[in-house]
C-alpha cells in the first residue's frame, strides 16, 4: 500500500506520516526544492525511515502540484491514499496568500490525485468551514455556513467545496477543531489559538500572586483538540471501509467556554484565575452600531491596539471569543467506535502545553535582551559621564558598541575617562559643557548634532544634590536655584534641543536619572527632590504627547549611590548604598526594556503609603528627620566633618529603609 501526503512537513503532517509508518507501504511526500533541508531536519527529528518516506519534488502553487509527466507516470495507479494537508492555518495571513494555498492548492492537489488515479483523496479541512454559524453544525452540513467574511473562514469553506464537487475520485473530509500541541509531550510548532493568550497570563503571573481573584470574560465555546488525537482519528478513519463521501468532525464533544479554557491554562501556568467571568452575551442588547462606534473611537482603538500589541494577540482572534458554533460529531464517533481513540480532557494535558510553550515558544525567549542589541552603532549621550553613575553607564554602553558621547564640566577627568574607554575599543567622544548654563547647553546640542547627526538615547545623569534642612536654608535661596537650574532646566534644555530630530526620525529614548527621594519625599532634600520632581512631571506629560511618535521616556528613581555627590555627608559611609556599577545596571535595564519608570519596591511602597495614609507617613518622615541631623557640611562646619559618625540607631533605620536619602 502506498500513500501520498502534501504538507508532510507541517505540524499535523509530520505526526500523520509517523502514524502511517506503523503500517505497511511507502509514503511519498510532496517537498519543494527549497524545503529539502527542512524535510531532512524533520525526518531526523521524527525518526522516519527514509527508505519508506520518499520526498517528491513539487510545488502546491503549480498545476498538478508541479509534478512532471514522468513523475506522474511513475506513480500512476500506485497510490491508495492521498492525504492533502498543505494549507495556511493563519488568521493573520494575507487574502492572496490564503487563496493561493487553501483554494488553488486544493484544486492542484485534486487534479494531481485524479491524474494518479488514487484510491481515495483525504482532505484536511477545518471547523472554520462552518464560518460563524449560530447553533449546532452537523457533519453533513456545508452550504448552511454563515459569517464567512473573514478570509481564513472563506478560503477553508471554499476549498472544502472543491472537494465536495469532485467527481473523478473518491474522497473523505476531516474537519479538525482548534489544534494544539501533543497531549503527551506538549510539542507545538507555532503560537496559535489559545497560545495567543499565554503571554497575557504570564504577565499576570509576574504582577500578581496566583491566589488573587480576577475578573474575566466567559465567551463562547472553543473547540480544542490535541494533534495526536487528530492524526490518530484520521489514520483510523482513512483505513476503515465504506466511508467515502463522508465528512468527519474531529472535535471535542464537550467543549469548554473561553473563560473556562483560560482558567485551565491559568492553573497550568500558576497564574491568577478569573473567578468572576462576564458573559459577553450580556452586551448583546447594545445595538451593533453603537458598539462599533465606541470601538472605533480613536482613544479606544489606540488603547486596545496597544494591549493587543503588548500581549502579542492578533486582532483577528477577538471575534472568536464569542464563537457561536457547536459541532455534532456522531459520524466520527461511529467510525472510531471500538478503536479506543477519544479526545483527552484539556485539564489533563494543559500543563504539558504550557510547559512546552514556556520552554520553546514564549516570544520573550526570542527577544534580544542584550545591551549590544539595543545600542550597537546608536548615538548615546550621557551627561555627568566623567565619574560615578555616568562613567559606569558609559563604560557599559561603549563596550556594547554604542557611539558613546560623555559630557561633563571638568576637562581633565572627562578626557581621561574618554581615553580609557577608547583604549578598550569603544567609540567614545567627550564634550565639556556647563549644563547649568543654558547657552552652553545650546552650544552642546548644536555641536553634537553637527558632528553626529542625531541622538538615539539621552541619559540625563548630571545633577546637583543638596542635603540641608529648610531652617538652615532661609538665607540660601540659591540652593533651590542651583538645583533647579542644573537638575531641571539643564536636562530640559537638552531634551528640547535633541527632541526635534528624534520626532523627525520617529524614534528616540530619554532616560532621566531621578531619585528615590521623589517617591519617599525625603526630609532635608527639599531643593534636590523638588528639582527632580519637576523633571519627573515633565516626563509624564511628555509621554502622553510623544509616545505615538516613537519617543520613549524612562524615569529612574535611583536609590542612594556611593558617588562623590554624597561624599560631604560622612554618615553615608555607614549606611547601605549602591555602587556606581550597580546603579549603571539600572540604566542598562532602562535602555533595554524602555519602561516608563524604574524604582525599588521600597520607593513604590513609600509612595503608595503616602497616598493612602499621608498623616501616618508624615510621622515616619518626621521621626527620620529628627533621627538624622544636618551634616557638618550643611552647617558650614568644616572642622566637624572628621567627627561625624553614624549612630547605631541611624544605621539600623537606614538599613530598614534601604536606599532612601536621609
Amino acid at each position: 500500500m502506498s500513500y501520498f501526503v502534501t504538507g508532510a512537513t507541517g505540524f499535523i503532517g509530520r505526526f500523520l506520516v509517523s502514524n502511517l509508518l506503523k503500517r505497511k507501504g511507502t509514503i511519498h511526500v510532496l517537498v519543494r526544492k527549497d524545503s529539502q533541508k527542512k524535510f531532512d531536519a524533520i525526518a531526523k527529528k521524527m525518526g522516519w525511515d527514509l527508505k519508506r518516506v520518499i520526498p517528491v519534488a513539487g510545488d502546491m502553487s503549480q498545476a498538478k502540484c508541479g509534478l512532471s509527466a514522468a513523475q506522474i507516470r511513475a506513480l500512476n495507479g500506485k497510490i491508495k491514499h492521498f492525504f492533502h494537508l498543505a494549507a495556511i492555518y493563519d488568521l493573520t495571513a494575507s487574502v492572496a496568500a490564503q487563496r493561493e494555498a487553501n483554494i488553488d492548492g486544493t484544486q492542484h492537489a485534486l487534479d494531481l490525485a485524479a491524474a494518479l488515479n488514487v484510491g481515495c483523496f483525504h482532505h484536511t479541512s477545518s471547523i472554520a468551514a462552518a464560518g460563524l454559524y449560530p447553533g449546532v453544525f452537523r457533519e453533513d452540513m456545508f452550504d448552511e455556513a454563515e459569517g464567512l467574511d473573514d478570509p481564513y473562514l472563506r478560503t477553508k469553506h471554499d476549498s472544502e467545496g472543491l472537494v465536495r464537487a469532485e467527481k473523478r475520485i473518491k474522497w473523505r473530509i476531516y474537519r479538525p477543531g482548534m489544534v494544539v500541541g501533543h497531549s503527551q509531550t506538549g510539542e507545538m510548532d507555532k503560537i496559535d489559538g489559545p497560545y495567543y493568550f499565554f503571554t497575557f497570563l504570564k504577565k499576570l503571573r509576574e504582577m500578581l500572586p496566583p491566589w488573587m481573584p480576577m475578573l474575566g470574560v466567559e465567551g463562547g465555546r472553543i473547540n480544542i483538540i490535541p494533534v495526536d488525537y487528530v492524526v490518530d482519528a484520521m489514520d483510523h478513519i482513512a483505513h476503515k471501509p465504506k466511508l467515502d463521501g463522508h465528512c468527519f468532525h474531529l472535535t471535542d464533544p464537550e467543549p469548554q467556554r473561553v473563560g473556562e479554557v483560560l482558567n485551565v491554562f491559568a492553573r497550568a501556568g500558576h497564574t491568577p484565575e478569573m473567578t468572576m467571568r462576564i458573559d459577553a452575551r450580556m452586551f448583546a442588547f447594545v445595538p451593533s452600531g453603537i458598539r462599533g462606534a465606541v470601538g472605533n473611537l480613536p482613544p479606544v482603538k489606540r488603547f486596545v491596539g496597544m494591549l493587543l500589541r503588548d500581549f502579542k494577540i492578533p486582532k483577528e482572534t477577538l471575534k472568536f471569543i464569542t464563537y457561536p458554533t457547536r459541532f455534532d460529531n456522531r459520524e466520527t464517533e461511529r467510525a472510531l467506535r471500538g478503536s479506543g481513540i477519544k479526545v483527552p480532557r484539556l485539564d489533563d494535558y494543559a500543563w504539558r502545553l504550557w510547559d512546552y510553550w514556556e520552554r520553546h515558544l514564549d516570544p520573550d525567549l526570542f527577544v534580544d535582551r542584550s545591551l549590544k542589541g539595543k545600542v550597537r552603532n546608536k548615538v548615546v549621550v550621557i551627561t555627568g559621564g566623567s565619574s560615578g553613575i555616568g562613567l559606569a553607564s558609559a563604560e557599559k554602553v561603549a563596550a556594547a558598541g554604542a557611539i558613546t558621547i560623555i559630557v561633563a564640566r571638568g576637562e581633565e577627568e572627562l578626557f581621561k575617562a574618554r581615553d580609557a574607554m577608547k583604549a578598550a575599543g569603544g567609540k567614545v567622544f567627550a564634550y565639556t559643557a556647563d549644563l547649568a548654563d543654558m547657552a552652553d547647553c545650546d552650544r552642546l546640542v548644536k555641536t553634537i548634532l553637527d558632528e553626529h547627526g542625531h541622538v538615539d538615547i539621552l541619559v540625563n545623569n548630571a545633577g546637583r544634590s543638596i542635603r540641608r534642612s529648610i531652617e538652615l536654608s532661609y538665607d540660601r535661596f540659591h540652593d533651590f536655584e542651583r538645583t533647579m537650574q542644573l537638575n531641571y532646566f539643564g536636562s530640559l534644555r537638552l531634551i528640547m534641543g535633541f527632541m526635534p530630530k528624534m520626532t523627525e526620525r520617529r524614534k528616540g529614548h530619554i532616560i532621566n536619572i531621578s531619585s528615590i527621594g521623589v517617591l519617599a519625599n525625603s526630609p532635608r532634600f527639599s531643593a534636590y527632590v523638588a528639582s527632580k520632581a519637576a523633571l519627573d512631571a515633565f516626563s509624564r506629560c511628555a509621554q502622553g504627547e510623544l509616545s505615538g511618535k516613537g519617543i520613549s521616556f524612562t524615569t529612574i528613581n535611583m536609590p542612594l549611590v556611593k558617588t562623590p555627590m554624597i561624599a560631604p555627608t560622612k554618615m553615608y559611609d555607614s549606611v547601605p548604598t549602591l555602587t556606581p556599577d550597580e546603579a549603571a545596571d539600572l540604566v542598562v535595564k532602562g535602555i533595554i526594556e524602555k519602561p516608563s519608570r524604574i524604582a525599588t519596591r521600597l520607593g513604590i511602597f513609600a509612595s503608595v503609603v503616602n497616598a493612602l495614609a499621608p498623616k501616618a507617613y508624615e510621622v515616619v518622615m518626621s521621626t527620620a528627620f529628627e533621627l538624622f541631623p544636618d551634616s557638618a557640611a550643611a552647617k558650614g562646619d568644616r572642622k566637624g566633618l572628621k567627627d561625624e559618625h553614624a549612630s547605631n540607631e541611624q544605621i539600623a533605620f537606614a538599613a530598614l529603609m534601604r536606599g532612601v536619602h536621609w
